[in-house]
């Protein structure tokens, strides 16, 4: 029955030659993403936000023929295209019901590279930084929480890629919004702080990967292990700002994290019958930095 009232409910609209079955009410939009050189680009992230409510709506990646497809509701809405190494392109589309827009192509052009911050030590701002990770808690939904306390700094080298960033955070500020989990991933069972009192990242180089991205390799110490990690780094950019007007640097710096990697053994807990995160956990930088001298020490660890 339900069967029978979804097919009734649905159209089959047909326009360029494309044939898209749409939901009553619905209209269809379509758009091919090409590289500079117009090739289609697969694996483009697509993003789709309602005009009048600034809610995104649909978001999804191309296919291997560049093509995204999406159902939306009559309206008015911003699309943005983004692909590693290039500029995101945005455009603005209205949706009227039963009709079915015409593939749009969207060209993604080179990125501009941002002008490299000055060589020399740079430390971070503790107000303007957050660590933050998010772990999946076990047959529930995510866990959100961060670091309140740590200190780093980056050597900038006049060869970028022969820079350097440390950082030290404090395991036991660890916080997740509630005591009892804190207090629990403060433990033995987890983060162990009071045998493993820091978490250390250490880098090793840093790789150039087109546009404001690079990746930075390192080591990661945790729980008494370490592990060679590398973080995809997005480079925001140098400005004056703050209350001194200092030269201010910033980047955000993603990666994901294997508890098991650093021995921290989940499977053990649960036969316990523990409620635990899950076995990955992602981590996320959200760095300011300031200068500090032209001169080019080792960050502070």
């Amino acid at each position: 029955m339900a069967f029978g009232l979804l097919r009734r409910r649905r159209s089959r609209t047909a326009a360029s030659g494309l044939s898209v079955p749409l939901p009553a009410g619905a209209g269809a939009y379509g758009c091919e993403v090409v590289d500079p050189l117009g090739q289609p680009l697969a694996g483009a992230k697509v993003t789709v936000t309602a005009l009048d409510s600034h809610r995104v709506v649909a978001r999804g990646t191309t296919d291997p023929y560049g093509l995204f497809v999406a159902m939306l509701p009559p309206a008015s809405y911003s699309v943005m295209a983004t692909a590693e190494g290039l500029a995101p392109a945005r455009e603005s589309v209205d949706i009227a019901t039963g009709a079915v827009v015409s593939p749009t192509h969207i060209t993604l052009l080179p990125a501009r590279q941002l002008e490299l911050p000055p060589r020399g030590t740079w430390l971070f701002d503790p107000p303007h930084t957050a660590i933050r990770f998010i772990a999946k808690h076990v047959g529930m939904a995510h866990v959100h929480g961060r670091f309140t306390r740590f200190d780093g700094g980056i050597r900038i080298a006049s060869d970028m890629s022969d820079s350097q960033v440390s950082v030290r955070i404090d395991a036991s500020s660890i916080t997740t919004g509630n005591k009892t989990r804190d207090n629990h991933l403060r433990s033995a069972d987890f983060l162990d702080v009071e045998r493993y009192p820091y978490i250390d990242f250490t880098s090793t180089r840093f790789v150039y990967r087109g546009g404001s991205k690079w990746t930075l390799h390192g080591t990661l110490t945790m729980h008494g292990t370490s592990r060679s990690v590398g973080l995809d780094t997005t480079y925001l950019g140098t400005v004056n700002g703050g209350y001194e007007q200092e030269l201010r640097c910033a980047a955000l710096a993603k990666t994901e994290l294997h508890r098991e990697d650093f021995t921290l053994n989940w499977r053990s807990m649960l036969a316990r019958g523990i409620s635990v995160v899950g076995p990955t956990v992602q981590l996320e930088l959200d760095v300011q930095a300031m200068h500090r001298t032209p001169e080019t020490p080792t960050p502070p660890e």
